[in-house]
């Protein structure tokens, strides 16, 4: 029972207070109390008392409800999420949870989270990201609609959220990828005698088009020396807690066999040997079929950000010189591979079983990129047939 205090006031004077407890926010499960003071008599603060404790219980149910915050529905909803995806995926999953949607959602109990917040917090990652806000969002909305399943709530607000829009920026997008002329500066600019091993692995993602998880993860057992061929049947990538595991390719198309040019193939074989020879000398039997194209010095897998820290290796050389190639990532030198195929003059189909696409529309979405020279030679053909 809250009691009413007398105490004396700076200025000599006699005045009463108390502090009330109020029950529990229902939000965020917090008890709830205040403290009034200055009143000039024990009646006028006991009669305030008696006005805020009414007020307090306005409203309240007596019926059970669902007290479970966002977190704890959150934590329920990805026991059964892990089971239907890759570890890759439910572990980068975790981390957009962890640093991004619970911070903003986490500690407010679910029954209780108002569509306006669901739309401050997309607005904050709106301003603060330019493409994974859509993602984000859309996890959160699949806690909700588990909370409902669970009959945890009957009603999800982010259903009734305005999804913010990015709007096209002014000036051309720079391409991410090079051109014949450029992929033989970026070469010319690596000894294939005193770095072997980088220049097979530029030479690999240039002209066979595998991704950056698909190149670490091949095994010498993938290599066909007989019939020229690569065998694309898994990748690296990484899982729980960043630790980097071996999955399969991100598509069944994935999993394929593509050919070999010969030179790609000679590189390939100076390597294996160049290899045995480097891993014998740190105790390593390099013999095995399984053994890693690419590994450390302790045999294991290279970290996912090697290729880029070598490629950035090299283009700061090329600075040096002056030398200025547009910025691609490592991702470029697929897209690379594939506008080198457009301008051989391959077709769709040709060009998305080599890239392993589930579907001709993801090549043509990503890859058709028109080099200046096949531009020009467009416009030929344009003059040619209207020919006047």
């Amino acid at each position: 029972m809250t009691k009413i205090q007398k105490y004396t006031k700076k200025d000599g004077t006699t005045a009463y207070m108390f502090r009330a407890y109020l029950g529990i926010d229902p939000q965020t499960g917090s008890p709830r109390r205040t403290t009034r003071r200055g009143f000039t008599n024990e009646r006028n603060a006991r009669n305030e008392l008696k006005r805020i404790e009414y007020e307090a219980t306005q409203g309240l149910n007596t019926v059970q409800v669902c007290n479970k915050t966002f977190e704890d529905v959150y934590h329920e909803w990805y026991k059964s999420y892990i089971n239907t995806v890759r570890e890759s995926t439910w572990a980068r999953t975790a981390g957009m949870f962890n640093n991004h949607i619970l911070p903003a959602l986490g500690r407010y109990r679910i029954r209780t989270i108002t569509t306006a917040q669901c739309q401050t917090s997309l607005n904050r990652w709106f301003k603060t990201t330019s493409r994974n806000y859509k993602r984000w969002f859309n996890y959160v909305q699949s806690v909700f609609e588990y909370a409902i399943r669970q009959q945890y709530i009957t009603d999800n607000p982010t259903k009734r959220v305005i999804m913010p829009k990015k709007h096209a920026t002014a000036g051309k997008k720079a391409p991410n990828f090079w051109d014949k002329s450029q992929l033989k500066t970026f070469f010319s600019y690596m000894d294939p005698t005193k770095e072997l091993e980088r220049y097979t692995l530029f030479r690999l993602l240039a002209f066979t088009g595998i991704r950056r998880g698909e190149c670490l993860a091949l095994t010498w057992d993938d290599i066909d020396t007989k019939n020229s061929t690569l065998n694309v049947n898994k990748t690296l990538t990484q899982g729980a807690k960043g630790k980097q595991i071996i999955q399969a390719t991100k598509t069944k198309k994935g999993t394929r066999i593509i050919s070999l040019d010969y030179t790609t193939l000679l590189y390939l074989k100076k390597w294996q040997l160049e290899q045995k020879q480097k891993l014998f000398m740190l105790g390593f039997n390099a013999n095995k079929s399984d053994q890693l194209l690419f590994a450390t010095t302790k045999n294991t897998f290279k970290s996912l950000n090697t290729p880029k820290k070598w490629l950035d290796l090299i283009t700061n050389r090329m600075k040096d010189d002056n030398v200025i190639l547009p910025h691609i990532s490592i991702h470029g030198f697929r897209h690379s591979h594939a506008s080198a195929l457009f301008s051989a003059g391959a077709t769709i189909k040709e060009v998305q079983e080599r890239l392993g696409h589930e579907d001709a529309q993801t090549t043509l979405n990503i890859y058709t990129h028109v080099t200046k020279q096949q531009d020009k030679e467009a416009v030929n053909k344009l003059v040619n047939f209207l020919d006047f």
